[in-house]
């Protein structure tokens, strides 16, 4: 199969400018392609991954994907998607954010057969008569307002830094093209008219007959219709700090039965015969959910590596247990994040009275119910004598106690 079949069967090409074209290229030589991401946070999410899936796609097939971090157009900001103008960031913020997305690029697409660049490198050495008369001059009005990424916005009203965009992101492409031999750029559906309009330039600058190319990715919606990537707690971050690794693989493993399999082709290496297998197990044995734990081992590997993987199934296997005894302090961080908390002081104390001044338990009538009957487990260990001691320091290098009330309700208490 090759890239571009495999592509069709992942459902991930949106809009082709010439396929048979391209196919032909890839098929015959080893090309150079790009992608780009302003540095508007310091993280991408997994809504941001989705493009650079596909060029890693091409990296395992031998081509040469080459990254933007878009230092330039960043400090502009992209009008796509949006329906107000961007706040711009100081100079200061950009340059910590193109280390902070350069590191995580790094960690995803290795050392070997990778280029990384950074677009404030030559779009801060154009001069303004320069960008007028080089650039300006080639790109014609009325054409730029028929771009849909303009066009959504000319009833809200649109800068003239937003308008010039496109030129910029066109600048990017030839650039890539002159000095890096980038014959293909890869973006969202939101970029065909930046993409394309980066193709008339070359075309324009280098003659018509230039190999040059444009694939843009679907936009994702789940199947309730909703956007792809969104959480009531918001993003899915791929900084670990933003969105532990455990988060991370509880998010897709949580996914209905009806997303799964496209996921599994989108946001995994996966080859043919394995997913077609798991979507079998998805009709005939939904409730072992075996899709959606092969597509968060998945994921989690690629983004945050093997240890993470095993990290979050030993958490989530504790918790489903209530063995939580043997977690680590930095297991209990993750696990517990969003679980209700209470700080609480280092001194022993009677656990009746420990529950109820706590807020883990309304009255001390009802601590004692529920001690009594062996509903309270204190860091994995039945406790069920109302007489009983706790004693905050004991486990977890005395950070934490862990309470778990019935079967499903877990409280963290963090030690003073």
């Amino acid at each position: 199969m090759d890239i571009l079949n495999e592509l069709e069967w992942r459902g991930a090409i949106n809009q082709v400018t010439d396929e048979e074209g391209l196919r032909k290229l890839t098929s015959e030589d080893k090309i150079a392609l790009y992608c780009g991401t302003d540095p508007t946070g310091d993280s991408l999410h997994i809504g941001h991954l989705i493009p650079f899936m596909i060029l890693k796609r091409f990296q395992l097939a031998g081509h040469h994907p080459v990254i933007i971090i878009g230092g330039g157009t960043g400090a502009i900001g992209d009008p796509s998607g949006r329906k107000s103008e961007r706040q711009l960031q100081t100079m200061d913020q950009v340059h910590h954010n193109e280390e902070a997305l350069t590191a995580q690029m790094k960690k995803l697409f290795g050392t070997e057969n990778f280029t990384i660049v950074n677009n404030y490198e030559w779009l801060s050495k154009i001069s303004l008569l320069d960008f007028l008369r080089d650039y300006g001059k080639l790109f014609n009005i009325n054409t730029m307002l028929n771009k849909e990424v303009v066009a959504s916005r000319l009833d809200a009203g649109i800068s003239f830094t937003e308008f010039t965009y496109q030129i910029l992101q066109s600048v990017d492409f030839l650039h890539l093209y002159r000095h890096n031999d980038v014959q293909l750029q890869i973006g969202g559906s939101d970029q065909w008219g930046n993409i394309t309009a980066g193709i008339d330039l070359i075309h324009k600058v280098e003659g018509p007959d230039t190999k040059v190319y444009g694939l843009t990715i679907p936009l994702m919606l789940k199947a309730d219709g909703t956007k792809f990537g969104k959480t009531a707690g918001g993003a899915i971050w791929l900084d670990p700090e933003k969105t532990s690794p455990y988060e991370f693989y509880q998010f897709w493993i949580n996914q209905d039965d009806r997303d799964v399999i496209k996921y599994l082709k989108y946001f995994t290496f996966l080859s043919k015969e394995e997913i077609d297998d798991l979507a079998e197990k998805v009709e005939k044995e939904p409730w072992k959910r075996e899709a959606q734990r092969r597509l968060a081992q998945e994921v989690t590997k690629f983004v945050h590596g093997q240890e993470a993987v095993e990290e979050a199934e030993r958490i989530s296997k504790a918790l489903f247990s209530g063995d939580v005894a043997d977690l680590s302090v930095a297991e209990i961080e993750q696990g517990f994040k969003n679980m209700p908390s209470v700080d609480v002081e280092n001194k022993k104390e009677n656990i009746v009275i420990w529950l109820t001044d706590n807020g883990i338990e309304p009255s001390r009538r009802q601590a004692r119910q529920d001690v009594s009957s062996g509903a309270i487990r204190i860091n994995g260990e039945k406790v069920d004598d109302v007489d009983a001691e706790i004693d905050p320091l004991a486990h977890f290098d005395g950070k934490f106690v862990i309470v778990r009330k019935g079967k499903k309700h877990y409280y963290l208490a963090r030690v003073k």
